[in-house]
């Protein structure tokens, strides 16, 4: 009687269980790996679907003798995921690294060069807002793992055949620090006696992520001036989207213009991608960074290869491929492609739009924290204040003026804006003539005396992105004012 009474009360639950799934959205890879909202798709049982189907794709295609290498970000319950994903992962004979505390992705792809580890496995949501988490899977050579790897996880999670479930093996789990490796490699990389040598004082910023005193350790035990800002682990991120771009840099701003720094170097949430202000405060965008760095790689330290960049990125990056007469390369958005390109292609380094940039003698890999170093080094080199260098970078290459404006609309309302722009029969864009377009990524339209605009879907959040670039500065400002309004009314 009472047997029946827990069988009879536990059916509501099981069909609670089942309607809860049946509303979460589907699990889907998206640029950059899978993400999703805390307590609401990230969840257990998901997080569960996704590290079954993981550790099937690495049993059926990966020497599991290698073992994989687990790291995670500063976000809400992401050593908790890590931890879960980890025990999957040893129930089916896995050998884990488990992070020992919060790590850089950039680090965590290191670790997996250093480690020889068949594959890597990343908990973080990078710059999205607090309340997401997600996982990205890197690859055996330390980068995004290629789309064919990301398709047969997805077609795994659609498939009902599973692998068996054994308990989980907290032997086959080893703790490691991965950061102490990965500052050595940068102290590698860059050079660090050149910058003190050049009396710089830095200002760092974390913006609460993984990439906490990384950079202020590194360049203390060099004797390097450096002011850290929002070092301390925040899983809220001070109320503010780890993303580093102009509106969320006033903590930075401050610093720079109040200690007396040369510059202020920032990194997103997970420390893969980099932003600049320079003595003034003035914001450096990431395209004046790839190109900063460009120059210097193939003009000062003479290093040979090609460039790729993603489909948003500045038209810079196209004029200085042709004056340094190195292969040039367009992809899809997503740093997955330029990793790809890197293991294929003679390239020097590769980058997109959000910051994220790759350098060939490191990793098949953004890293925004080898990024800010190099910062430090090219005006160390120059002689030069860092709003010197990019005037310099202007002068030389045109001028560049860019805008991006993130919309956060319904998938109705977003998928007829996308329909607007995806038309042939557009000819005009407000005051401007559209004499081209590309349809790599979205639709860019190229405009007579204006350069070009963007518009497309994010791959990683519900969001429609318009991204343009001009001769300008009132230019873009007016084309983006125009392509927006187009949107609102579609």
């Amino acid at each position: 009687m009472e047997a029946a009474t827990v069988k009879k009360r536990s059916k509501p639950k099981r069909a609670a269980k089942r309607r809860r799934a049946a509303a979460r959205p589907a699990i889907h890879f998206g640029t950059d790996g899978w993400r999703g909202v805390l307590a609401r798709d990230f969840v257990r049982e998901n997080v569960e679907l996704v590290a079954r189907a993981l550790a099937r794709y690495l049993v059926e295609f990966e020497d599991l003798r290698k073992g994989v290498v687990i790291g995670y970000d500063t976000r809400f319950a992401a050593d908790r995921f890590a931890r879960q994903v980890s025990e999957v992962l040893t129930s089916v004979g896995v050998d884990v690294r488990l992070a020992a505390g919060p790590t850089p992705t950039p680090a965590l792809s290191f670790a997996v060069r250093h480690y020889g580890a068949a594959a890597g496995i990343m908990l973080t949501a990078s710059h999205n807002p607090p309340e997401w988490l997600g996982i990205k899977l890197k690859a055996s050579y330390g980068g995004s793992a290629p789309v064919r790897a990301v398709e047969q996880v997805e077609r795994f999670l659609g498939e009902p055949r599973r692998l068996p479930r054994v308990l989980p093996n907290s032997r086959r789990i080893e703790v490691v620090d991965f950061t102490p490796a990965y500052r050595a490699r940068l102290a590698e990389l860059v050079d660090l006696e050149r910058i003190r040598g050049a009396g710089l004082r830095l200002a760092v910023d974390a913006m609460h992520g993984a990439g906490a005193g990384v950079l202020r350790e590194l360049l203390a035990e060099r004797g390097i001036p450096c002011v850290e800002v929002r070092g301390q682990v925040d899983p809220l991120f001070g109320g503010m989207q780890p993303e580093p771009i102009e509106a969320h840099l006033e903590p930075l701003r401050q610093a720079v213009l109040c200690e007396g720094c040369d510059a202020g170097l920032v990194t997103d949430g997970d420390a893969d991608r980099v932003a600049a202000l320079d003595a003034a405060g003035s914001f450096v965008d990431p395209h004046k960074i790839f190109a900063l760095v460009f120059r210097h790689l193939a003009e000062r330290r003479g290093l040979a290869g090609g460039v790729a960049k993603t489909f948003s990125v500045s038209k810079m990056i196209d004029r200085m491929a042709e004056r340094y007469r190195v292969p040039f390369f367009e992809t899809p958005i997503g740093f997955k492609h330029i990793a790809e390109l890197m293991l294929e292609q003679d390239l020097l380094l590769g980058g997109e739009e959000s910051g994220g940039i790759g350098i060939r003698p490191h990793l098949p890999e953004r890293d925004g924290l080898l990024v800010s170093l190099l910062l430090g080094e090219i005006m160390a080199t120059e002689g030069k204040p860092l709003a010197d260098c990019v005037a310099d970078l202007q002068q030389e290459f045109g001028p560049l003026y860019y805008r991006r404006v993130d919309l956060w609309l319904d998938a109705g309302q977003k998928q007829r804006a996308l329909r607007v722009f995806a038309d042939d029969g557009l000819r005009k864009l407000g005051d401007w003539t559209v004499v081209g377009r590309e349809d790599l990524d979205g639709s860019k339209l190229y405009l007579l005396n204006a350069g070009w605009v963007l518009v497309r879907a994010s791959g990683t959040e519900p969001v429609l992105r318009i991204y343009a670039e001009a001769p300008d500065a009132a230019v873009v400002e007016r084309v983006v004012a125009t392509v927006e309004g187009l949107v609102r009314q579609s």
